[in-house]
């Protein structure tokens, strides 16, 4: 019978291959009218909005220390995987009901999405973080949560540069600062926000925001997880061979 993890092996491969590709023209080209939009927006607005999520987050990081589901000792990584991916599955569908809901309302509840939305998918990491056995009470690995949630949320020209800061996090978790204050709020907010704009505006619009808020929150969430999912599947196989040598 073929181990677990060497049946998982090649999907961490290819997700990693597609972590450290280099960004295209358009890609490029894309960012860059990112970065010009967003230089017409005052400073003082960039501010308060970095405030704000970073407020926002820290109360979400503080409170899921204690609702996140319990780790799953004893079992094997395929039934963790089985129970993580059952627990993806609710979080998808709680979000494409919140989703339909607020994009019902129009413009009103669909600014009442965003707060909702980010609670649902930072609760989500921390459950599936708990679950594959890792502390989440350590700052550090709530650290490696938002990098988690950058990398899913970012052009592919930040991209790049979170994964690597995410590569062999054992040893470069050590050199942390152990203030959250120095993490990089102003570029976390601006990849989120920038890479939501397109997404999120069509579920503003009467009509059909509904179907739009369930389905792209539903494809905002999946796309989370299998981030997560393999991030700790690169952790766990650098860890494993790290004690094999």
């Amino acid at each position: 019978m073929v181990d677990y993890r060497q049946q998982i092996l090649p999907d961490v491969l290819h997700w990693q291959t597609l972590m450290l590709k280099k960004p295209t023209l358009v890609n490029r080209w894309s960012k860059g009218v990112q970065v010009k939009i967003n230089s017409w927006i005052p400073e003082k607005v960039h501010r308060a909005i970095t405030v704000t999520l970073k407020q926002m987050i820290r109360g979400v990081l503080f409170g899921a220390n204690y609702t996140a589901a319990k780790p799953l000792n004893g079992l094997s990584l395929e039934a963790q995987e089985a129970a993580i991916n059952e627990r993806i599955k609710f979080y998808k569908s709680t979000a494409a009901v919140e989703g339909g809901i607020t994009g019902a309302g129009g413009i009103l509840l669909g600014f009442a999405d965003f707060p909702i939305l980010l609670a649902l998918k930072l609760k989500m990491l921390f459950d599936m973080a708990s679950m594959y056995g890792f502390n989440i009470k350590d700052y550090k690995e709530r650290v490696y949560i938002l990098h988690i949630f950058e990398l899913a949320f970012s052009s592919h020209v930040h991209r790049r540069k979170v994964y690597l800061n995410m590569v062999d996090w054992e040893q470069k978790s050590k050199d942390l600062p152990e203030d959250i204050h120095q993490f990089d709020w102003r570029n976390f907010q601006q990849e989120y926000r920038d890479y939501l704009d397109l997404a999120k505006m069509a579920q503003m619009i009467p009509l059909v925001g509904a179907p739009v808020g369930f389905v792209v929150n539903s494809r905002l969430v999946k796309k989370l997880g299998k981030t997560a999912m393999n991030a700790y599947r690169m952790r766990i196989l650098e860890k494993e061979k790290e004690d094999e040598s």
